[in-house]
């Protein structure tokens, strides 16, 4: 279970305090189990610095404060406080990047059966969409609801999520697409066949949470292979 230590002090000398960090930081390289360290300065209060440092587990956290690096920054940071920092543990009961859950919601509803949904709690009206299988942008809304159905006209698909990661206004996707070739795909009358694709998909979001700009990495030429358009060529 993931561990997090909130530390919380007052200190009128943040700029040593913040150089102490960088030094931690630097003398821990390759010994330190922590995972994330964040920062904060109280708006109302700019002596009240809160730190918020992540582990895997509370055991791994206890590793970490054994290092001899961590003593002695521990006391230099006391050193510097206005007061006696205080320490909270807590066992992370829940952890939800809210960016990454819309990704994965596109995903779902792209693939899931009925008629499109709008999209636009998903997607920002002006999302841009790159793909290097495609001459130019896909830009907009309503054009990108066009592509995606034109991708579901053609195949009934599921994703599987292989590997999602968030960080800021940023998610990176790493996922396996199965599917059926019911329709004409690109000329490709349907076959009937049983296909796979791997990708990956770089999203970008705006301040309200709304997807703003994708980039899609797909192995198309292999799907090709798969419907049986490459043997035409050779032929």
């Amino acid at each position: 279970m993931t561990f997090v230590q909130l530390i919380e002090c007052r200190t009128s000398r943040f700029d040593e305090m913040n150089r102490l960090m960088d030094a931690w930081v630097e003398q821990t390289r390759g010994k330190r189990t922590a995972t994330h360290d964040l920062v904060g300065r109280d708006r109302s209060d700019g002596s009240h610095i809160v730190e918020i440092v992540e582990f895997p587990s509370y055991e791994e956290a206890m590793r970490n404060s054994e290092l001899p690096e961590t003593g002695r920054v521990f006391q230099d940071l006391v050193a510097l406080c206005d007061e006696e920092p205080t320490f909270t543990d807590l066992d992370v009961v829940r952890d939800e990047p809210l960016c990454a859950t819309t990704a994965r919601r596109l995903f779902e509803t792209l693939a899931a059966p009925g008629e499109l949904p709008p999209l636009n709690d998903l997607l920002d009206e002006d999302c841009h969409s790159h793909d290097p299988v495609n001459p130019q942008d896909t830009i907009g809304l309503d054009a990108l609801r066009r592509e995606y159905r034109m991708w579901r006209d053609a195949f009934d698909f599921t994703f599987t999520i292989e590997d999602l990661i968030a960080q800021g206004d940023r998610v990176c996707a790493r996922w396996t697409w199965n599917a059926t070739h019911k329709g004409e795909f690109l000329g490709i009358a349907p076959t009937g066949k049983r296909v796979t694709m791997t990708g990956m998909t770089l999203f970008r979001f705006t301040a309200d949470g709304k997807i703003a700009e994708t980039w899609w990495q797909h192995d198309q030429l292999g799907l090709m292979g798969q419907l049986g358009a490459l043997e035409e060529l050779e032929i």
